[in-house]
C-alpha cells in the first residue's frame, strides 16, 4: 500500500498559506497561546530555519483574531475572545545590507509603511520617535494595545560582528530603534523577539524590565522544531513513503532521519530529562525529496563562526564533548570569552548531557548532518584549500584505506598538508591534530578519532571490512614513539577476539617540513 503524499510547505513560512493551503503542519498554536497569555515581553533564541519566523507570523494571525485561521488547531480549543489587536511586525533578516546607512533606510521603509496606516507627525525625525509616534497612534485609532513582533533582531549584527566601529554604529542605532518598547510600556499588549543568538541583548534590550528569556525553559522545547513524539505520530506516513523509496524497514527509516537530524536539546530537562528535537527544515525537505541529505547545513555557510574560532583559537577537536557551566555557552557573545555561545546558540552544538546536580553540561555536535557539514566546511578554512580539491584527497584515501593500502592513504594526507600555504598555521602541533582530526573525522562512520581508554586515548581507529587501523601521531618525535604508545596503553585490547587483520600505524609528523615526515605501520 502506498502512503498518502503530502504537501510540503518548501520555502513557505506565512500561516495562512500553510493552513489554506492544506501544507503539512505540526500544530504548535498550543504553545501560542500560552505565550501570548503568559507573557508581556518574551525573548526567544533558536537556530536558522528552526520554525521561528512561522511561529511570529502565526501569533500575528492569533493577535489579528483571524479565528478561521485556526479552525481545528489547538488555540481555537483554547482562545475564547478572539480580540483583534493592532501588530506591528518588523522581519530583520530582510536587510540585507551591511552599511549601517543602508540599514537604517531599510527600517525607515519599514516603519513607513505603517505611517501609511496610523500617520505621521513630521516632527518624529529618528527611527525611535517614529515607531513610538506609530505605537500611539495604533493604540489611540484601534483602541486596543499594540503587539510588536520583532523576528531575527540580530541579523545585521551578525553580518557585522568582526568589524568593531560598524558593530558599535548598528548597535547604537538598534538601540533607539527598540528604545520605545519601554516608553510605550503601558500601550503594548505583547512583545516577541526572535533571533539566533542572545548577542547583544543586555544592551539593546536592557530597558525592558520584563523581557522573559524562554529559550532554555523546559515547557517550550518543542515550541520550534518537531519533536520526537511529534515525528512518530504525525509523520509515520512520511517516514514509511521515505522508507520505500529507500528500500529499508520502517525502523530503519526512524533510524537514519534520528541519527541526521535529531538531537536538538533547548534545556536542561526536569530531573536531566530532555526532549529530543528534530530540525524541521531538515525533516521536511528529506519527506520532500524521499532522500538523507544535508539540507539546513547547505542552506548556508557559518562564515562568522570560524571568525569566532579563529579569535578565540579554538580547538576544533576539544569543542565535542565539552563540559561547560551555563554561563559559558549560553551568555551573550559580547560578554564571552570563548566561541562556544555563538557555537551553541546558532545550532551546531547542543546540551548531550545535563547534571542537575553541579549544572554542568556537555555539549556535542547535535547529529551527522551538522557535524559533516561544519567540518567540511572548516577542513577548507583551515588549509586554504579548495572544497573541490578537499573532496576529491578525501575520496582518494577512502578508497585507498578500503583497498587496504595504508601507505598510498598516508602519502595522499602528506601531499595535502604540505600543500597548504606556508602563512597558515599549521607549524604547531594543535593546528597539526585539527588538520588530522578533520581529515580522518571526515572518512566516514567507520572513523573515530580521539577514542578513550581506560587509560588514556588512542588518536583514530579505522574499522574496515578486513582491517583495524589503530592510529597514534606525534609531532618532532619519532613513528616509534606513536607505536610504543600504542602498545603502552594497551589500545588495541578490545580488538584482540577480532577476527580481522589490525595494524598499528604510527605518523610523525614535523615542524620544519609541516607534513607528515614518516609513517610506519605493523600488524598485531
Amino acid at each position: 500500500m502506498v502512503a498518502q503524499v503530502k504537501n510540503y510547505p518548501l520555502g513557505i513560512y506565512t500561516f495562512k498559506d500553510i493552513v489554506e493551503g492544506g501544507y503539512f503542519y505540526v500544530d504548535k498554536t498550543g504553545y501560542v497561546h500560552n505565550i501570548a497569555n503568559k507573557y508581556r515581553y518574551v525573548f526567544l533564541s533558536r537556530p536558522r530555519r528552526f520554525g521561528k519566523s512561522l511561529l511570529v507570523d502565526t501569533l500575528q494571525c492569533y493577535f489579528e483574531g483571524r479565528k478561521e485561521l485556526f479552525a481545528g488547531l489547538k488555540a481555537d480549543e483554547l482562545e475564547k475572545d478572539w480580540v483583534k489587536y493592532p501588530v506591528l511586525r518588523f522581519d530583520m533578516s530582510s536587510i540585507k545590507s551591511m552599511n549601517p546607512q543602508e540599514v537604517k533606510s531599510s527600517l525607515s521603509l519599514m516603519i513607513g509603511e505603517y505611517e501609511k496606516v496610523y500617520g505621521r507627525n513630521e516632527m518624529e525625525v529618528t527611527l525611535g520617535n517614529r515607531l513610538e509616534g506609530v505605537i500611539k497612534r495604533a493604540y489611540s485609532v484601534t483602541g486596543q494595545k499594540v503587539v510588536l513582533l520583532i523576528d531575527e533582531y540580530d541579523s545585521a549584527l551578525l553580518k557585522v560582528m568582526h568589524n568593531k566601529p560598524v558593530f558599535e554604529e548598528l548597535r547604537d542605532m538598534l538601540r533607539n530603534f527598540y528604545g520605545p518598547i519601554k516608553i510605550c510600556d503601558a500601550m503594548l499588549r505583547f512583545g516577541l523577539i526572535t533571533g539566533i543568538t542572545k548577542f547583544s541583548q543586555l544592551s539593546i534590550f536592557s530597558e525592558i524590565n520584563n523581557l522573559t528569556n524562554i529559550s532554555m525553559l523546559p515547557e517550550y522545547d518543542g515550541l520550534c522544531g518537531i519533536t520526537k513524539d511529534e515525528l512518530l505520530t504525525l509523520c509515520k506516513p512520511d517516514i514509511q513513503t521515505l522508507a520505500d523509496k529507500q528500500k529499508i524497514s520502517f525502523e530503519d527509516a526512524v533510524a537514519k532521519l534520528t541519527e541526521n537530524y535529531d538531537g536538538y536539546h533547548f534545556s536542561k530537562g526536569d530531573d536531566g530529562a530532555m526532549t529530543d528535537v528534530f530540525n524541521p527544515f531538515s525533516l521536511i525537505n528529506a519527506f520532500s525529496a524521499r532522500d538523507i541529505g544535508q539540507y539546513w547545513y547547505s542552506s548556508g555557510t557559518p562564515t562568522f563562526l570560524f571568525g569566532e574560532m579563529r579569535k578565540y583559537k579554538t580547538e576544533l577537536q576539544n569543542i565535542e564533548g565539552r563540559v561547560a557551566g551555563e554561563n559559558e555557552f549560553n551568555v551573550s557573545p559580547e560578554v564571552a570569552v570563548s566561541a562556544l555561545p555563538m557555537l551553541y546558540q546558532s545550532g551546531y552544538l547542543t546540551i548531550k548531557k545535563a547534571d542537575t546536580i553541579t549544572r554542568l553540561f556537555t555539549l556535542g555536535f547535535p547529529n551527522k548532518e551538522v557535524k559533516e557539514g561544519f567540518l567540511q566546511s572548516f577542513l577548507p578554512m583551515v588549509s586554504n584549500i579548495s572544497d573541490d580539491e578537499s573532496n576529491r584527497m578525501l575520496v582518494r584515501v577512502v578508497q585507498a584505506l578500503y583497498a587496504d593500502d595504508i601507505d598510498t592513504a598516508l602519502t595522499e594526507i602528506k601531499a595535502y598538508i604540505a600543500a597548504i600555504p606556508y602563512y597558515y598555521e599549521n607549524k604547531t602541533e594543535p593546528a597539526f591534530q585539527t588538520i588530522m582530526y578533520l581529515i580522518l573525522t571526515l572518512l566516514g562512520q567507520n572513523m573515530r578519532v580521539e577514542v578513550p581508554f581506560a587509560v588514556g586515548r588512542t588518536d583514530a581507529i579505522l574499522e574496515t571490512t578486513n582491517t583495524v587501523y589503530i592510529i597514534e601521531y606525534k609531532v618532532d618525535k619519532s613513528v616509534e614513539e606513536a607505536l610504543k604508545q600504542i602498545d603502552d596503553m594497551h589500545y588495541a585490547d578490545p580488538y584482540l577476539a577480532d577476527p580481522r587483520r589490525k595494524l598499528k600505524v604510527g605518523i610523525n609528523f614535523t615542524t620544519e617540513s609541516r607534513t607528515i615526515e614518516s609513517w610506519k605501520s605493523v600488524k598485531l
